[in-house]
C-alpha cells in the first residue's frame, strides 16, 4: 500500500510533468537567439552530465553492466539526441515554439500503436477514442496561427525527428532501461548526448555563444528544471505506468505551451483554441483517469 505522502505525488506528478515539459519550448525560443542549436544543446549536456557525475560520486550506485551502458546509450540517443535536437533545430529554423510542440504532441497516438505492438500493453476501445480526441483538440489550439510563413523546409524535418526520438525513446527505455539504475542510466545518457551535440556543433556549426543574462538563465532553467527534473519525472511516470498513459500526457503539452507562450511572448490565443485546450483535458480523463478507477 503507498503511503499519503507516496499518493500525492502519484497525484501532483502528471499535471507537474506536463508543466515543466511545456516550459522546454519556451527555454529554447529564449536561448537560441544567443546560441546555435547544437551547440547551445552540447552545453547543455555537459552541464547535465558533470552534475550527475557528482551525484554518481557521492551515491555510488552499482557500476552498469555492457548491455545496461549499451540501452542507456540507445534511449538517450533517441530521448536527448533525437527528440531534442530536432526541436531545437526545427525552432531555429523558424518553426513556432507551439508548433513544435503540436507536432510532437502526436507522441500519444504513435506511441499507442506501438506500444499495443511492441510491449504487449492492452489499448482499450475508450482510450482510442480519448487519444483521436485528443489529437483533435491539439489541432484546434493551434489551428489560427500561420504555421508555414517564416519557417524552412528542413524545420517541419526536424520536428519529425523530434517526433520518432520522443515516441521510440519512451518506448525503448520502457522496455529495455527500468531496471537500470535512474543515476548512473542518466549519467550515460547525458554523456553520450553531450559528445554527440559536440561532433555536431563542430561539425555544423561556428559554436559562437553569447553569454547574455538572458542565456545563462535559460540554459540553466534547461539543465536543472528540464534535465534534472522533467526527464527524470517522465522516466519515474515510465516505470510507473503503462506507456500509452505517460504518452498521453503530451496531449496537453501544447495547452500549456501556448499559455506560457502568452504570458512570455504575448501570443494570443483565439476563442477556437480555448475550446481546444477543454478538449484535451477531456481526452487526458477518457485515456488516464477513467481506466484507472475501472
Amino acid at each position: 500500500m503507498p503511503t499519503s505522502s507516496e499518493s500525492i505525488v502519484v497525484r501532483i506528478a502528471p499535471s507537474l510533468f506536463v508543466f515543466l515539459w511545456s516550459t522546454g519550448f519556451i527555454g529554447a525560443k529564449y536561448g537560441l537567439p544567443y546560441a546555435e542549436p547544437m551547440s547551445y544543446l552540447m552545453w547543455r549536456m555537459v552541464l547535465v552530465a558533470a552534475i550527475f557525475v557528482v551525484i554518481v560520486a557521492i551515491v555510488r550506485p552499482r557500476r552498469l553492466s555492457a548491455a545496461e551502458t549499451g540501452h542507456s546509450i540507445v534511449a538517450g540517443t533517441l530521448v536527448h539526441g533525437l527528440y531534442l535536437g530536432g526541436v531545437f533545430a526545427a525552432i531555429s529554423l523558424g518553426v513556432p515554439a507551439g508548433i513544435s510542440a503540436l507536432i510532437a504532441g502526436l507522441q500519444p497516438l504513435l506511441t499507442a500503436t506501438l506500444a499495443n505492438r511492441f510491449l504487449g500493453e492492452r489499448v482499450t476501445a475508450l482510450q482510442w477514442t480519448g487519444l483521436v480526441v485528443g489529437l483533435f483538440g491539439m489541432i484546434l489550439v493551434l489551428r489560427d496561427r500561420n504555421i508555414l510563413d517564416g519557417a524552412a523546409f528542413a524545420g517541419w524535418i526536424a520536428t519529425l525527428v523530434s517526433l520518432l526520438g520522443i515516441t521510440l525513446g519512451s518506448l525503448y527505455q520502457k522496455r529495455f532501461c527500468n531496471a537500470i539504475d535512474w543515476r548512473a542510466g542518466n549519467l550515460v545518457q547525458f554523456a553520450t548526448c553531450a559528445a554527440l551535440f559536440a561532433a555536431a556543433a563542430f561539425a555544423f556549426e561556428t559554436r559562437v555563444v553569447r553569454w547574455t543574462v538572458e542565456f545563462m538563465f535559460a540554459l540553466g532553467w534547461m539543465v536543472v528544471v528540464m534535465s534534472g527534473g522533467a526527464i527524470a519525472l517522465m522516466y519515474w511516470l515510465i516505470r510507473r505506468a503503462p506507456a500509452t498513459q505517460v504518452a498521453s500526457l503530451f496531449y496537453l503539452v501544447p495547452t500549456v505551451t501556448a499559455l506560457l507562450a502568452y504570458f512570455a511572448f504575448d501570443e494570443r490565443l483565439s476563442p477556437l483554441a480555448l475550446v481546444g485546450m477543454a478538449i484535451c483535458a477531456v481526452a487526458v480523463f477518457l485515456v488516464n483517469v477513467l481506466p484507472a478507477r475501472s
